[in-house]
């Protein structure tokens, strides 16, 4: 599927939207629906923003992109598909923007995914579903935005060094992901003292010591590709090694249930189960272990009442973890109902676990 073809087939499921909602237009702000919406493009300026430089309108007729005259050219020119036409303002003067929207829509309703207070209306919970079930044009690129993070997280962990900082480390994973087009939007590090302390582990001036983790939520085309992966100078403790095996063989509970119709309160249970039986009674209160992903890093965080439903084409992370050990990858369900991981990298040493190839730490020295 062509870049305009898709943008024309979301164009009709806004149009469609509107009309079941009898509502005059759609309006999107948010980074994930503007790069649903544009097929991967990009308004991010600040990247800890959750919303951009410009935003989407629709209506039955037309189709806009919004922003003001410090944007408009390079957004034409880097970003935007011809479906569009663009709206530039003045960027002193945020009323001209308001009053082109109640001209297109006649001032009738408008829905948003960011809706301003008493003036729009938020869209059908329906609707969210077409951001995470994935056309095949969009799988193609999160491929490859799996593949570049993956690439890089393999680089950058066999080239660490003990005597590094954790700030060192992560500043090493961002700079890999942006060599190769990726926003680091997430680069957690944890060295050999923090890791059995702290599940989000932001990183620090510490040295990593002996052994160390990274996180990445990495982000390209506007699809989040989140791995996980360790490194051990010198060959890793028994002990910690007993501590993955186990962590991979929880993992596997919840990825044996990704299929579709398969509801994300019954893999959170498989999962609180699976921590029961290895001898983790709290585990599953330790972290959130994930959910559904794709134009945000999580879409749905599963919990013990999310009853929102997997549906193929449609990725998942999981990332269950003990003390000390922490596992995750992203995967796409197939539709027979198998898993594609997309964050998989064959440089990488990995184990096979329920017939998936899944990682080990590296050892390194």
């Amino acid at each position: 599927m062509k870049l305009n073809e898709e943008v024309s087939s979301k164009l009709q499921l806004i149009r469609n939207a509107l009309s079941e909602t009898e509502a005059c237009a759609l309006r999107l702000r948010g980074t994930d629906w503007f790069a649903w919406a544009t097929a991967g493009g990009s308004h991010t300026v600040l990247l800890t923003a959750e919303a951009g430089v410009a935003e989407v309108l629709v209506t039955p007729e037309e189709a806009w992109i919004l922003t003001d005259e410090i944007e408009a050219q390079r957004l034409k020119d880097e970003e935007l598909p011809e479906n569009y036409q663009v709206h530039a303002s003045p960027w002193a003067d945020a009323a001209v923007r308001e009053d082109f929207v109640r001209e297109a829509t006649g001032g009738g309703t408008v829905l948003s995914d960011r809706p301003i207070p008493h003036v729009e209306k938020r869209l059908p919970a329906s609707f969210s579903l077409h951001k995470q079930v994935l056309m095949s044009s969009e799988l193609e690129r999160y491929r490859k935005v799996g593949r570049l993070a993956s690439e890089a997280m393999t680089e950058v962990l066999s080239a660490a060094k003990p005597t590094w900082t954790e700030y060192q480390l992560a500043g090493a994973g961002a700079e890999a992901l942006w060599a190769r087009g990726l926003h680091p939007a997430l680069t957690l590090v944890a060295g050999e003292r923090r890791l059995p302390l702290y599940r989000h582990a932001t990183a620090t001036g510490e040295p990593i010591g002996r052994q160390a983790m990274m996180v990445f939520c990495a982000r390209g085309y506007g699809l989040f590709a989140n791995l996980t992966r360790f490194v051990s100078f010198g060959k890793i403790p028994d002990q910690q090694a007993e501590l993955h095996r186990q962590i991979r063989e929880i993992e596997a509970e919840a990825l044996n249930l990704c299929k579709p119709e398969t509801s994300l309160d019954a893999v959170y249970h498989a999962l609180a189960q699976a921590y029961q039986q290895h001898g983790f009674s709290d585990g599953i209160r330790k972290h959130h272990q994930g959910g559904t992903t794709g134009y945000l890093a999580r879409e749905i965080v599963a919990t013990p009442n999310t009853t929102d439903s997997l549906a193929e084409n449609m990725a998942v992370a999981w990332n269950p973890s003990v003390a000390g050990a922490k596992i995750e990858d992203t995967f796409v369900i197939l539709p027979d109902g198998g898993l594609e991981n997309l964050s998989f990298d064959p440089n990488w040493p990995s184990v096979e676990v329920e017939g998936r190839l899944r990682p080990v730490p590296l050892e390194v020295g």
